[in-house]
């Protein structure tokens, strides 16, 4: 999986979720928004990685995680974020939407259509967007 791979899938996972919120099937839609954002900021970390250049173990172990936070820390974008947090209000309230996603929502079976329509535009929205400002960091 290289950059251009993480960047191609993370349109694809948003698209999938589009059509399973319209399909009113929120459960999968939150789940592959989710993933879409873990694929965004793994982008970005690929970015650092040199072709031909052996990898940082730490570097490459701290990439195998789904906590958002944590690969935004791995990503360089941890004060980025904070400065972007204090500087746009809508921001910082997508942020408190969207970080606290995890893989083990796969599990979950109750997620309502507010639950997954705010975590789309927490994502989406074109002005303070999580995923519009991650992908200004690819």
């Amino acid at each position: 999986m290289n950059k251009n791979n993480l960047e191609a899938l993370v349109d694809v996972r948003v698209k999938e979720a589009k059509l399973l919120l319209d399909h009113k099937c929120y459960e999968g839609a939150y789940y592959l928004l989710g993933y879409a954002l873990e694929c965004a900021i793994k982008a970005c970390i690929a970015r650092q990685v040199k072709e031909h250049d052996f990898p940082d173990k730490n570097l490459a172990n701290a990439c195998y995680t789904h906590k958002l936070g944590d690969l935004l820390g791995v990503a360089g974008l941890k004060q980025k974020l904070l400065e972007k947090e204090k500087n746009d209000e809508d921001f910082k309230l997508n942020w408190g939407v969207a970080k606290d996603w995890s893989e083990d929502i796969r599990y979950e079976h109750t997620i309502e259509e507010t639950m997954a329509k705010d975590f789309f535009e927490a994502i989406m929205d074109n002005k303070s967007g999580i995923l519009v400002w991650i992908k200004s960091w690819w």
